[in-house]
């Protein structure tokens, strides 16, 4: 008897109440499905052609003749390609070098501190080239680089790598203060209680457990730096060609197949780090 009392006061959810949350749910609704099937068609259906046609044996970038690694083979022998592929990476490896430890001393100067007035201020600071669009980045930076130039008479490729690594720190910056926000200050509590100095603390708990989130950071300032044209195009010198102008100046006189061919390349190296930062962060959780 007492069961069935309890069975009848139990709380069921009402037909209205399940029914507002059907309506509710965006997967539920009309032409959803279509929406997004659609918007994923729209984006990636250009990627499969530029990869497909880069295995075409025909210089014809739009017939379609037998299957062929004939264009990765040109590709690797074009000097022009080698040379701009050097220098994109010695680029992009020195920008994320100093802009991840930029990005995690900030990232810990804002984070690991008592509020503070300014603290906005400071976050603002950090994320500006986020914020302003990146042709205005590029323009002012060129000015700025100009008259530092004319000042000193210094030129060379170090200007390159500074626009990049401070145009990369708010890409690094992002997840390494997600994951320094996502952590317990408990092992930081307990290794200051057994006596151990702000340094012991920060190399053998903080740093380890903020590893995951450097490498993402990183690994996204590589790719961003690598990615880049707009800021490379206008302060880059002579001879520091990168692989984005290269494929610029390219296309300028006709797409051909060792573009598509080097378009495919960039794509596997982006789709490699996403993988790995998926990894790195599934490996975390």
């Amino acid at each position: 008897m007492a069961d069935l009392t309890a069975s009848r006061t139990k709380p069921v959810a009402a037909p209205s109440a399940r029914k507002a949350r059907r309506m509710t749910d965006l997967r539920r609704q009309p032409g959803f499905n279509a929406m997004a099937w659609g918007c994923i068609v729209f984006l990636y259906s250009p990627i499969v052609v530029l990869i497909v046609f880069s295995f075409n044996d025909n210089r014809s970038v739009v017939r379609w003749t037998e299957f062929s690694l004939r264009w990765y083979g040109e590709a690797f022998q074009n000097k022009g390609i080698r040379n701009a592929t050097v220098i994109s990476l010695q680029v992009a490896s020195v920008a994320t070098f100093f802009a991840t430890i930029f990005a995690t001393l900030a990232a810990l100067a804002t984070t690991r501190v008592r509020a503070y007035k300014g603290q906005t201020l400071a976050y603002a600071i950090i994320n500006q080239p986020l914020m302003v669009p990146e042709i205005v980045t590029a323009v002012s930076t060129l000015a700025l680089f100009t008259i530092i130039k004319k000042a000193t008479g210094v030129n060379g490729i170090g200007y390159l790598m500074l626009a990049h690594t401070v145009f990369c720190i708010p890409f690094a910056y992002m997840p390494i203060r997600a994951r320094l926000e996502d952590m317990d200050l408990t092992m930081e509590q307990a290794g200051a209680d057994l006596y151990a100095t702000p340094y012991q603390v920060f190399r053998r708990i903080t740093l380890p457990l903020l590893m995951p989130g450097v490498f993402a950071g990183a690994m996204l300032a590589f790719v961003v730096s690598l990615d880049d044209i707009i800021i490379s195009l206008l302060v880059a010198g002579p001879g520091e060609t990168t692989l984005p102008i290269f494929i610029l100046g390219q296309i300028r006189r006709g797409i051909t197949p060792e573009i598509n061919a080097v378009s495919t390349l960039l794509l596997g190296l982006s789709l490699f780090f996403v993988i790995l930062l998926f990894w790195i962060t599934r490996k975390r959780k």
